[in-house]
């Protein structure tokens, strides 16, 4: 049974799971952990953690479904991690670090709280109506077991309901005809995405690559002179969150009004609890 959900409900709730499923990304246990098995490079430790439940991808399958890193970086780690590490070895470096970073970052109060509990069954529950049709990433993360732990229950609740909305976001993109810069570029203009410096050192772009990406959206009437979104630019930036919420709005219909407040309520919480920990790099976000 699905209800109807206030405006932008259902984005609000990802918005704040996200943070709880990306955070082991830039926790120190990640680099320890991958290291020890053998996997030194950062980008390689990324490319693993997040392409390991697809099995030993070529790096075109990753450059596809991570969409917006540059295929030549992508292929410098990609395939050769595997033969250092196999995906069933990097899974299980990962659960290592996503449960060493969140009780780094939470705390084993929180961890063994009720609210924690909580959360792990609303976002598993949201999670029962998603579907794996020309959603790889999800489909791939959905053929994992689910902790018992349920610290780790939501997270991998959180990483389902994560790559779900990203795959269908990649579909919106294609259709918008912004190539993988195009978008990182105007997703930076809203203030809200990454900023150059960090697309620049972790994406694998270089700064010609981000100047001709502007340039075309200039071109197309989408950034003014001065690199800011047009009003064309906003409406596009706006239409793509929209779309992007429509094709992912089964799982919180699915969980219900009340359900996804509560389930935003409590993310929430511990979000801000990991944020204080120092969880992302304070300079992450921006337009510079």
């Amino acid at each position: 049974m699905t209800t109807a959900l206030p405006e932008r409900a259902g984005r609000r709730c990802h918005n704040v799971l996200n943070p709880l499923h990306s955070a082991h990304y830039f926790s120190p246990e990640l680099g320890k952990e991958l290291a020890e098995v053998g996997v030194t490079d950062p980008n390689a430790a990324y490319f693993a953690v997040r392409a390991a439940a697809m099995g030993p991808v070529g790096a075109g399958t990753v450059t596809a479904t991570f969409y917006n890193f540059r295929h030549e970086l992508v292929a410098r780690h990609v395939p050769a991690v595997w033969r250092t590490a196999s995906p069933e070895v990097v899974l299980a470096a990962r659960a290592r670090v996503v449960d060493s970073s969140l009780r780094r970052l939470l705390g084993d109060e929180a961890i063994a709280s009720a609210e924690v509990a909580e959360a792990a069954e609303l976002a598993l529950r949201a999670t029962e109506a998603c579907t794996r049709t020309a959603r790889p990433l999800y489909a791939a993360h959905a053929d994992l077991p689910v902790p018992s732990e349920p610290h780790l229950a939501l997270w991998h609740a959180a990483t389902l309901l994560r790559e779900h909305r990203g795959d269908g976001h990649l579909a919106v993109l294609l259709d918008a005809e912004l190539d993988p810069l195009e978008a990182l570029v105007s997703h930076t203009a809203t203030g809200k995405g990454m900023a150059p410096k960090w697309v620049l050192s972790t994406r694998g772009w270089h700064r010609e690559d981000w100047d001709a990406a502007t340039r075309r959206l200039k071109e197309r009437g989408l950034l003014d002179t001065e690199g800011e979104l047009t009003e064309s630019g906003l409406a596009l930036r706006k239409e793509i969150e929209t779309r992007t919420d429509r094709l992912d709005a089964a799982p919180y219909e699915h969980l219900g009004a009340a359900g996804v407040e509560r389930l935003t309520e409590l993310a929430m919480g511990l979000v801000m609890a990991a944020l204080a920990a120092g969880a992302f790099p304070e300079d992450m976000i921006g337009k510079s």
